[in-house]
């Protein structure tokens, strides 16, 4: 029998059952496939939070800005931004305006509401506070992918550790020392 009919063996043994089962079903997966929707979510409103500083900076007035933006806006901070626009529109206070009812469903979203209520307060520029957020949440996407990255480099880094260094052993280093086993018991020195 051949070494590889008997790791061959091994592996039809090793197999997980669900590799069986999606064999069977014709590779169909179990789950839908993930996707980073955190890190798409953070950079759609980094996006709608930049699209909404360049309508402020151009000189449109806040409530035009904001029902402009919340059309392509991602869907939790439509919300806020189509109600503080109906809001504004209708002549409302402004700092009554950004409250927002409820719980923010993200912590950005709360904080860019902070500062519109802010700027409302104080006068301070809104333009200027949303683009550095919007440079904030970029950065942050951009250390999830970092970290996403380095933790892929160490999970994979595991199995072909245990691919090559056998095959390494095998391949490289047993020849060699049964050559020199050989030379040695031929020369007589042992």
């Amino acid at each position: 029998m051949s070494w590889a009919a008997v790791l061959l063996a091994a592996a039809v043994l090793a197999w997980p059952r669900t590799a069986k089962s999606r064999l069977g079903t014709g590779l169909r997966s179990a789950r839908p496939p993930s996707r980073p929707r955190a890190r798409q979510d953070l950079l759609a409103v980094a996006a709608t939070l930049d699209v909404l500083g360049a309508c402020l900076h151009s000189g449109m007035a806040t409530s035009t800005a904001a029902a402009a933006v919340s059309a392509s806006a991602p869907v939790h901070l439509a919300a806020p931004l189509r109600r503080a626009a109906d809001l504004l529109a209708l002549g409302a206070d402004p700092a009554q305006a950004w409250a927002h009812v409820g719980a923010p469903a993200d912590r950005h979203i709360a904080a860019f509401l902070r500062m519109a209520r802010r700027s409302a307060a104080s006068g301070a520029a809104l333009a200027r506070g949303v683009e550095e957020l919007a440079g904030d949440l970029r950065a942050e996407a951009a250390d999830g992918a970092r970290a996403r990255a380095e933790r892929a480099s160490v999970l994979i880094a595991g199995p072909l550790g245990l691919c090559f260094l056998p095959a390494f052993v095998c391949l490289g280093v047993v020849p060699v020392v049964a050559g020199l086993a050989g030379d040695v018991l031929q020369s007589g020195v042992m």
